[in-house]
């Protein structure tokens, strides 16, 4: 620390070019602590204390292939199981087919299902009562200015109907919103019946996308997934039942490899900040030979001179890393407001900030060795005669 004056100074000699650099790791550290808080996300995804009570049995082929209807029926007498509601994708689309809305045709008792979600007592009752009511987030309710009472017409980019219309037109019987974050994305949500959607289209036959199992015992999940899956075995209509979490995971990774797609941005990122971080300090010490030639003649060793040139490289990219996970950890709760709830981003944790750290640290050590090593083994004569 007593030479820590002289590492700064050194480091500030061309501020312009020490700022933009700065600037740039910042940028890199700021994406690192977002898009690692992105694929915390879909990790935690179902990870809840009531998820941990549900199961989902889907087609094993692929989550796009229907079952069955008949098939709750015999899950329901599987030991274990409490409960048993099912649903199907609708792929709604509110005045324009770019307009995507997520919506599902769900079991009367679907949203018993989830107690994290909250509904009137009033608007369950009407909802039952009524073929063509649907339920709509308090989000979507708020972005589109719906009450109950409005119809609101839907296009299904999937389902047409008996005529071939892809119009769909609705009810609007209640509004339900999450009472906690780990179900926020309901509050984007269109449920409307099974029935009408399954009455209404040719297309579905009496079948479901998947299931919805509230088990009694949540350390008895496994069991009780294996007992079901072993109804369908060797049919034409195999399933897969897992824990609401990895249920969830499955289904991201049939549309897309968050942790791959992260992972790579974030490599081409910091493959990109070792050049200009290295160029930089390359520069930087190419530009100060004849100093660091000054300091071995007053009697500076030559570890010490390596040592100085890597804390002014490990300072460089500390400054702008902290700056960039710090700016992200700011960010990201006003990131998640501004989702509605579609994304719930953890907060930048210890984990998050350990790794950017030791990123950060290994940046600095192998941007700042060569030029450490090349500092080292100046030759005092050479370097002050300018060769």
């Amino acid at each position: 620390m007593k030479y820590f004056h002289l590492i700064w100074a050194a480091l500030f000699r061309r501020k312009t070019r020490t700022i933009l650099t700065i600037i740039s790791i910042v940028a890199a550290f700021l994406l690192f602590g977002m898009l690692d808080a992105v694929r915390t996300s879909f990790d935690q995804a179902g990870q809840s204390a009531n998820g941990a009570r549900r199961l989902q049995t889907g087609s094993k082929l692929s989550f796009i292939q229907t079952l069955p209807q008949g098939l709750g029926g015999q899950i329901e007498h599987v030991p274990g199981v409490k409960s048993v509601a099912y649903a199907n994708w609708f792929g709604g689309a509110y005045q324009d087919p770019h307009n995507q809305i997520f919506s599902f045709a769900v079991s009367d008792n679907y949203l018993d299902q989830y107690p994290e979600v909250e509904v009137s007592d009033e608007a369950r009752k009407t909802f039952a009562s009524t073929q063509t009511g649907v339920i709509v987030g308090q989000v979507l309710a708020d972005k589109y200015h719906w009450k109950v009472g409005d119809q609101i017409p839907l296009q299904s980019t999937i389902f047409p109907q008996h005529d071939g219309s892809k119009n769909w037109k609705f009810d609007i019987v209640g509004v339900m919103h999450a009472k906690d974050k780990s179900a926020g994305w309901y509050d984007q949500v269109i449920l409307m019946h099974w029935k009408y959607f399954d009455e209404g289209t040719p297309y579905n036959g009496g079948t479901v996308g998947w299931y919805v199992v509230s088990v009694n015992d949540a350390n008895q999940a496994d069991k009780v997934a294996k007992a079901i899956d072993a109804i369908s075995a060797n049919s034409d209509h195999e399933t897969r039942t897992q824990t609401e979490a990895a249920a969830s995971a499955s289904w991201m990774k049939q549309l897309a490899d968050i942790g791959l797609i992260v992972g790579s941005i974030m490599g081409a990122v910091f493959f990109t900040l070792l050049l200009l971080t290295g160029n930089t300090m390359m520069q930087a010490v190419r530009e100060r030979t004849s100093e660091l030639a000054v300091l071995k003649t007053i009697g500076f060793s030559n570890h010490a001179v390596l040592a100085m040139v890597l804390a002014e490289s490990l300072l460089l990219v500390l400054i702008g890393g902290v700056i960039g996970i710090g700016l992200a950890s700011f960010l990201i709760p006003g990131v998640s407001a501004g989702s509605g709830g579609l994304l719930n981003l953890p907060t930048v944790g210890a984990g998050s900030w350990l790794l950017g750290i030791a990123l950060m640290v290994a940046i600095g050590l192998v941007v700042g060795f060569l030029p450490a090593w090349r500092a080292m083994r100046l030759n005092i004569v050479d370097a002050l005669a300018g060769r």
